[in-house]
């Protein structure tokens, strides 16, 4: 079966989270550090990007709004701590395209990743299984 990548989605701080997008369409370039991710942004031609909140190297969504004041075209998924109201407040008022949890299931994950890139029509693998 050959799978055409639809996407290059970059993610930031996501660790064991990228092996739910694993199923989409999409090309996965994986980062831990801001820092590591903005370089990646200028070599790369990146569709999306997925990242927490808070990195190790940049805290309180830093990364986030540096990408939206550079990049505002390229559409993002902030991945915020559950229950934080401020970070989701402050991430909703970044314009960003999604915000989920960090306790986000990882149906509801995949799925809204698929939605903002527009994939609506994939059919992951599990539902083909059973």
């Amino acid at each position: 079966m050959v799978i055409l990548v639809q996407a290059t989605v970059l993610t930031i701080g996501l660790d064991g989270r990228n092996e739910i997008l694993k199923e989409l369409p999409i090309r996965l370039i994986v980062k831990q550090s801001g820092v590591e991710a903005a370089r990646s942004l200028k070599i790369e031609e990146i569709d999306s990007v997925i990242s927490t909140w808070d990195l190790n190297d940049m805290k309180d969504g830093r990364f986030l709004r540096c990408l939206r004041a550079a990049k505002p075209e390229v559409s993002t998924i902030a991945l915020v701590r559950a229950g934080d109201r401020a970070q989701e407040i402050a991430a909703r008022c970044l314009g960003v395209s999604a915000v989920l949890t960090d306790e986000s299931d990882d149906e509801f994950f995949r799925e809204t990743v698929a939605n903002v890139l527009g994939l609506k029509g994939h059919v992951s693998i599990e539902a083909i299984c059973r």
